[in-house]
């Protein structure tokens, strides 16, 4: 479960609510069923429409990508283990590696070192393989957009949804009493557009976008990983030219254990 994305939706709820208290609004203001009919299927009518069929099928998926943590290699061992195929693939030779590829999960992966063993030259895997990833970010482009969409749908509708509260309640101003609460409750619509806007579908795109990155960044090492050994280098130089893939205090610090590992082995 990805807890980043279950806290800040919890935090985000506390926020609304505990802010309506200290400015003495019941929460049961929000219990207007008109505005949430405007801004929930509105946003969905908007949504419906602007995406093919295909595209929004894969919406509950997507939600699950959000909700829970990404099952992606860890960026240091992948190096470890290019390190260690690479003094293999110099040692036995690059056919060696061939029984390690039952070891493999990951498909991207499989899939690169399959070629390097068939004997594919660099610039075709490389080819390959970052096609694969552009239709990947693509792929996920999609995704997110549809959130981003609806949070630019939802405040609009927000404004929309208190427009329409506005002329219920300007169509009869001889209860005065009743007038104030009457625009009141025109102005929830607004509220629920921004909230739903600004607090989740906007922030979901951005999740899913920063989720894509991680994992193209991942498929790039492995990329020149693959090469490196196709290349002959050896397995010192691909730990240091792959760590460069990881933020700056964890390279130093993979290199430094590296080191120390090399030296007690010796």
């Amino acid at each position: 479960m990805d807890k980043s994305s279950i806290i800040g939706l919890v935090v985000g709820i506390i926020a609304i609510f505990i802010g309506m208290i200290l400015k003495g609004i019941h929460p049961s203001s929000l219990n207007n069923m008109a505005a949430i009919l405007i801004i929930i299927l509105g946003t969905m009518a908007s949504v419906t429409i602007a995406f093919p069929t295909n595209e929004l099928k894969k919406v509950p998926a997507l939600f699950k990508i959000l909700f829970s943590e990404q099952k992606m290699m860890n960026m240091a061992d992948v190096i470890k283990t290019f390190s260690n195929w690479a003094r293999i693939s110099r040692s036995e030779g690059i056919l060696a590696l061939e029984r390690e590829l039952e070891n493999i999960e990951d498909k991207f992966l499989k899939d690169g070192m399959e070629m390097a063993i068939d004997g594919k030259s660099p610039d075709y895997i490389r080819d390959v393989l970052l096609a694969e990833i552009e239709l990947m970010e693509e792929r996920h482009k999609a995704g997110a957009q549809i959130f981003s969409q609806a949070g630019t749908y939802a405040p609009t509708l927000g404004v929309l949804g208190a427009v329409v509260g506005l002329i219920a309640a300007l169509s009869d101003i001889s209860d005065t009493e009743q007038l104030g609460y009457a625009i009141s409750s025109a102005f929830v619509a607004t509220l629920l557009g921004i909230f739903t806007g600004y607090v989740l579908w906007n922030p979901f795109a951005n999740k899913l976008r920063r989720k894509s990155k991680q994992e193209a960044e991942l498929k790039m090492l492995m990329i020149e990983g693959i090469i490196s050994i196709i290349e002959g280098e050896n397995p010192k130089s691909i730990e240091k030219k792959l760590s460069y893939f990881l933020p700056a205090d964890e390279r130093v610090k993979f290199l430094n254990e590296r080191e120390e590992s090399k030296n007690e082995q010796e």
